[in-house]
């Protein structure tokens, strides 16, 4: 976990340095903290040896590691452009098996989320693990973007950064996360989220029960997360209900 907690030390420095915050030009929706981050981020991943598949820069030539990182730099920019104090630098190490080694760091407040296959995910250093709600009336529910029905939750947050979103269902901060968004998602926006909530005990699927770990960087995925196996069930239900899908 060392080579992720440097790379995210790296990328804090940069933004720490960094006097424009606004758009980068280059695209629609990107901002000059993803470029800076992006460029830090791949100079470490790189010289180690390691591939990497960037929302920023796409996917590079497969490296002598044989390991994948799926990399956000800045996940939750729009968030960090706006002071927002909720946006991260979220990576997750791919090998043949799958997902290895995530971290999802919160760069506003130091927090920092840790995850390795077979282990348990953690908090700053302290295990973590999610809730035990099993109902959608009793929980409190993350959401990108906003359905057409009232799913019947308690309450709801859309707080705009999923990688964020999915530790908070991991460490049971949230109950559930839903992805209502029409574009869906790229797996950069929730790998590093997926091993931590896998690792805490919480579930994560695809909303249409497609595979969540892809190395396409023009497929989406609609991620819901539950804090037991069956309120993920039931938001599945209740997010197919509410689209007639």
């Amino acid at each position: 976990m060392g080579l992720l907690d440097e790379l995210a030390d790296r990328v804090r420095a940069a933004l720490d340095g960094l006097g424009d915050w606004g758009p980068s030009g280059r695209r629609p929706g990107q901002y000059r903290s993803d470029v800076v981050a992006d460029a830090v981020a791949l100079e470490l991943l790189e010289s180690a040896g390691i591939a990497v598949l960037s929302e920023e820069s796409g996917l590079s030539p497969e490296r002598s590691s044989g390991l994948v990182a799926v990399l956000d730099p800045v996940d939750g920019s729009t968030n960090a452009a706006r002071g927002i104090p909720w946006f991260a630098t979220s990576v997750c190490i791919l090998d043949d098996e799958g997902p290895l080694a995530a971290l999802v760091a919160n760069q506003a407040n130091g927090t920092r989320y840790r995850a390795l296959r077979g282990e348990p995910a953690t908090r700053d250093g302290s295990p973590i693990s999610p809730r035990k709600t099993t109902e959608i009336s009793r929980s409190i529910i993350g959401l990108a973007g906003y359905p057409p029905k009232y799913f019947g939750w308690r309450q709801y947050r859309a707080l705009g950064a999923a990688a964020l979103d999915l530790c908070a269902v991991a460490d049971g901060t949230l109950d559930g996360y839903v992805d209502c968004g029409s574009r869906g998602h790229g797996v950069w926006d929730y790998m590093g989220g997926l091993l931590v909530c896998q690792q805490a005990g919480a579930t994560l699927v695809d909303a249409t029960g497609r595979d969540l770990v892809v190395l396409e960087v023009s497929e989406r995925r609609a991620p819901v997360a539950g804090a037991t196996k069956e309120l993920c069930g039931a938001l599945v239900r209740a997010r197919q209900a509410a689209y007639g899908r």
